[in-house]
């Protein structure tokens, strides 16, 4: 038998891949610079959120905590683990001499630009950078408890050309950010999305076995499952039919999903559903009635008690707090803490 090399590893379809990248949710969106000159190092430690980090031009490396060091050059793309710290090197024109350290978290917030909209962290000559990358911290999810990114054990490298046009959708997202105009933090959010989406397109055809590492999308059948859910909410969805669809017994089903998940499929279409509903009110006239139906629910006060028991407010009053808010009646994406309480049932 011959050998196939450089064969891509087809774990996931892409229609269940792309019925995930419908339904994600993009939040949370923080740009910065970090400009490093040759002979510095760029210390930088970790949050609670992943790390997106994009080298628009020149030549280092980048180390994630004790990883090996990755080689950047334009267009390279890394995810960073949360709470994982970080630094961004550029070698010196001689090698024997040690780099100069600048401590990025000492530079609390950082240099600010832009009328203070913009951080921007800078390891020697600010004029003259060897490597410029654009920095963010973001959440992609799939109700409250469900993240994408939140269980990645070590980083995601890629590497991309500049037809691809990542470096025109962050920079552009960066402007977004500087100018601060209506709508900001939505077309923000979408540009961010534009670029997880074209990471995770990339799964398909990549050798790298990064994908494995997302507990969604280890399991093809658990995937398929899933897309399902995050593409219908509001189906007809029970235990039987989900495993059905996974191709698993409903024992095995339930067992495995909670094991990958860590909440039961049932929890999490709960989590879609509710999502789905929310986003119906702040963007939809339809009656609370029509939006229940279009969540998955028989009555209007079944979706009462679990649409107030996961926000903390009925759907009418909820929708009145969103046009207080936002009274042009654009949609500016949920934050992080007007996603549903996981504990809701």
């Amino acid at each position: 038998m011959v050998a196939v090399r450089n064969r891509p590893l087809m774990r996931i379809s892409s229609s269940d891949l792309d019925s995930l990248m419908s339904a994600l949710d993009v939040s949370f969106v923080t740009l910065t610079e970090c400009l490093v000159s040759s002979g510095y190092r760029l210390d930088m430690g970790g949050i609670n959120v992943p790390g997106i980090h994009y080298n628009l031009s020149g030549k280092g490396q980048f180390i994630v905590g004790n990883e090996p060091p990755i080689d950047i050059v334009p267009h390279t793309l890394i995810i960073v683990p949360l709470m994982s710290s970080f630094r961004i090197e550029v070698a010196g024109e001689n090698p024997s001499l040690p780099l100069i350290t600048v401590d990025g978290r000492a530079q609390a917030k950082g240099q600010t630009i832009s009328g203070g909209t913009i951080r921007r962290f800078v390891a020697g000559d600010e004029e003259s950078p060897e490597v410029l990358l654009i920095c963010g911290v973001f959440r992609t999810s799939y109700g409250s408890a469900t993240d994408l990114f939140a269980n990645l054990a070590g980083p995601i490298v890629e590497q991309f050309d500049s037809a691809d046009m990542l470096d025109t959708r962050l920079e552009m997202a960066l402007k977004e950010l500087v100018a601060q105009e209506v709508g900001a933090k939505a077309m923000s959010a979408a540009l961010l999305k534009q670029v997880i989406v074209a990471l995770l397109r990339r799964s398909l055809s990549s050798l790298n076995l990064w994908v494995e590492r997302f507990s969604i999308l280890s399991d093809p059948k658990i995937t398929r499952a899933f897309a399902d859910m995050a593409a219908r909410p509001g189906a007809n969805h029970t235990s039987n039919s989900l495993a059905q669809t996974a191709c698993m017994s409903r024992s095995a089903f339930f067992a495995r999903f909670t094991e990958l998940i860590g909440r039961s499929p049932m929890d999490i279409l709960r989590d879609l559903r509710l999502r789905q509903a929310a986003q119906q009110l702040t963007a939809t006239k339809l009656t609370i009635e029509q939006i229940a139906s279009n969540s998955g629910y028989g009555s209007r006060s079944s979706f009462v008690r679990a649409f107030r028991k996961a926000y903390g407010n009925g759907p009418t009053e909820y929708r009145a707090e969103a046009q207080k808010k936002n009274p042009s009646g654009r949609t500016e994406g949920a934050e992080a803490s007007e996603l549903p309480d996981s504990s809701a049932s």
